[in-house]
């Protein structure tokens, strides 16, 4: 019984599934982890990734059980400067310190959780209210206005909790609540500037923003300027979790959809081919290649990137070079990166109309 209720009380590690995920995409899954419901040995982990600085690289998994060897390591880095939003990352930290507080009691976690607020805070982007990918930069996107992965709106969702004192965040009030909701304002605008018309109607979002003329932007190498559906889907989420939204997020979300709808690719259907044998390349082993096919009877697709102006799908190579077709991506992008895809099927058929029904009662 006593496992049982630590287990229901143990914080939600959902938040990290990301991170987890590219930890064992680049270490292997073959090592020791602590269980939901250890909480002090998680919450510890999380307080010894920390920098000084308040914020955290990304792609670490909290549940690893750590030899003396790595603890000592990540202690000798904490003056380290470097921090990421990328992957779902410095939120999460900041929500599950604060849940485990709240479940244990140890103000040692409640502090590390301001501490990341406030190093999220002081990052928030003067021109816009919305958040760079990684500091300092070591890529040319780092220091762009990132909507990719969730940086903008996993942001905004912690500062909507706090504002509205929602847990696990009832016991922040006053000042911290106040500067939450004032970045709340602004971020909430941001998005709204920054959602992409084509020949004056509203569309989507693209993944990244220049930080200074807000235009959007090249990601990676591959990932040239151009509206990304499956980050629209995400954005659209967010916005659809706002109580009581105001008219201008009605429009935007209506917008979004109407032209995620007319975005879908119908007749094609993309199929694995198993490789004969694996091949390796920098950043991935493939074990397939991918196809896209003809076939009148597949569900529909969408393509991850459209066309700023004509709403044509761009596709692209390493070197930064627009490619026609699918078929002309080299193999080890087709393999190791989701160039279409079903995002906003189910924002297009399940959630999206609950939210039109909840608003209309």
């Amino acid at each position: 019984m006593i496992l049982l209720i630590a287990a229901l009380a143990a914080p939600d590690l959902s938040l990290f599934d990301d991170a987890i995920h590219h930890w064992q995409n680049r270490h292997g899954t073959n090592y020791a982890r602590y269980a939901p419901q250890q909480v002090n040995e998680i919450a510890g982990n999380i307080l010894l990734y920390q920098r000084d600085n308040g914020g955290w690289i990304e792609n670490q998994d909290p549940q690893r059980i750590l030899t003396d060897g790595e603890k000592a390591a990540f202690a000798s880095q904490k003056t380290k400067p470097g921090a990421s939003f990328d992957n779902r990352n410095i939120y999460s930290q900041v929500e599950y310190l604060m849940a485990a507080h709240d479940v244990t009691g140890h103000a040692a976690y409640r502090e590390a959780a301001i501490k990341g607020l406030d190093f999220t805070l002081s990052q928030q982007m003067p021109a816009c209210g919305g958040w760079p990918h990684t500091l300092p930069p070591t890529q040319s996107y780092h220091q762009k206005l990132t909507i990719a992965d969730e940086v903008t709106s996993g942001n905004l969702r912690l500062l909507r909790k706090i504002a509205l004192g929602l847990a696990p965040f009832t016991s922040l009030h006053g000042v911290v609540r106040e500067r939450a909701a004032e970045a709340l304002k602004r971020g909430d605008d941001c998005v709204l500037r920054l959602q992409i018309r084509q020949k004056g109607v509203l569309s989507g979002w693209a993944g990244q923003y220049d930080p200074v003329t807000l235009a959007p932007s090249q990601g990676r190498t591959f990932e040239l300027p151009a509206i990304v559906s499956q980050e629209t889907v995400a954005m659209v989420d967010y916005l659809m979790s706002i109580d009581n939204p105001p008219p201008e997020v009605v429009a935007s979300v209506e917008a979004a959809v109407a032209w995620l709808k007319r975005s879908r690719i119908e007749g094609y259907r993309l199929i694995d081919v198993v490789l004969a044998e694996p091949v390796t390349y920098d950043y991935h082993t493939a074990t397939f290649d991918r196809e896209l096919v003809a076939d009148p009877a597949a569900p529909p697709l969408w393509a991850r990137f459209y066309d700023l102006n004509d709403n044509s799908v761009v596709l692209a190579n390493r070197d930064s070079r627009r490619v026609a077709t699918y078929g002309d991506i080299h193999p080890e992008r087709r393999s190791g990166y989701g160039w279409y895809g079903t995002w906003p099927q189910k924002l297009i058929e399940v959630d999206y109309p609950a939210w039109e029904l909840a608003r209309a009662k």
